[in-house]
Formats: structure tokens, sequence, C-alpha cells
């Protein structure tokens, strides 16, 4: 299991964290029916991919927190307020999702093999985020701005948790 990317946005909907550690890879399907160009003949896959213009740090989280919002709606809309958003999967990737009760979002990319990632979000909210960075006497109590995590300790303990989680 891989894990691709993690997010942490803070109730006013600013990204505080993020970190990447694997790209995602390109799909399996787009290799076996390769697009046509204008021409009619048939695109390469790396091509297609080197042409997608990458998202800045900020697109990129602002997209996420997007799609998050957007499904987390849905799901109350649908469901009534006891329902939850937790995760959803595509052929490429599976995101998970975790809020705390102070409107912290926790979201986590992986592989789609992965299984239901709350109690490991959980986790990182209580064992590492509320220990390194919460109770942090330095670390400030809003994000004004998006000024992020800052913290050494929070984001050793994450690769290493990350590790013990997800072997290599």
């Amino acid at each position: 299991m891989v894990v691709y990317s993690f997010y942490i946005f803070d109730r006013h909907t600013e990204c505080i964290y993020s970190r990447k550690w694997t790209p995602r890879p390109i799909s399996s399907h787009s290799k076996t029916t390769r697009p046509q160009s204008a021409a009619g003949l048939p695109v390469e896959p790396e091509t297609l991919a080197s042409t997608r213009k990458a998202l800045s740090k900020e697109d990129d989280a602002k997209l996420m927190f997007g799609t998050v919002f957007s499904l987390r709606n849905m799901v109350r809309q649908l469901g009534g307020e006891d329902d939850h958003f937790l995760s959803y999967r595509t052929g490429e990737y599976k995101l998970h999702y975790y809020e705390t009760p102070t409107r912290l979002k926790f979201v986590m990319i992986t592989d789609t093999r992965t299984n239901n990632l709350r109690i490991v979000l959980h986790q990182i909210w209580a064992n590492l985020y509320v220990e390194f960075v919460v109770k942090n006497p330095l670390s400030p109590v809003e994000h004004p701005g998006g000024i992020g995590v800052a913290n050494e300790l929070f984001e050793m303990g994450l690769d290493s948790f990350i590790n013990s989680v997800f072997p290599s």
C-alpha cells in the first residue's frame, strides 16, 4: 500500500499542512486505450502526462478542499446530519477523510487497495498533531493566511508513523 499525499485544513478552509510522498501513477486504463491526436494518430501516455500542466501547491490544496467540501455536503444532504463522509475511490487513488471536533480536516490520498484509514487519521490527529502542534507554546493557535504547521517534530513523527503503518 502506498501513500501519495496528506493534507490538513483548518476551520477557515486554509491548507495548513501538505505533504507528498509518491506521485500518483498514470492510469493503466489510459495505457490500453490510447487517446487520439487531432490528426487521428495515437498519443503516447508519457506525452499526454507531460502535456498536463502541473498545479501549484496552493491550487492543488484548493482543489482538494473543494472536492472534500462538496462530497461532505452531498453526503449530509442525502443522508442527514448523522451521516459522515469517510472516503471515496477512483480508478487511480482513494481519498480518506477525517474531521476533528474542532473542525480540522485531515485528508490522505492512497492507492486503491487501502482499507478505510479513519482510525489512522484519528491517530495522526491525537498522537502527533495534538502532541507536537497544539501543545507547543511556540505554535500559533490560528493559522491566518495559510501560515502552516512548521514543526520538525510533527513532520518527523508523521514520517515515522506513515513508514510504520505503510512499510515499503
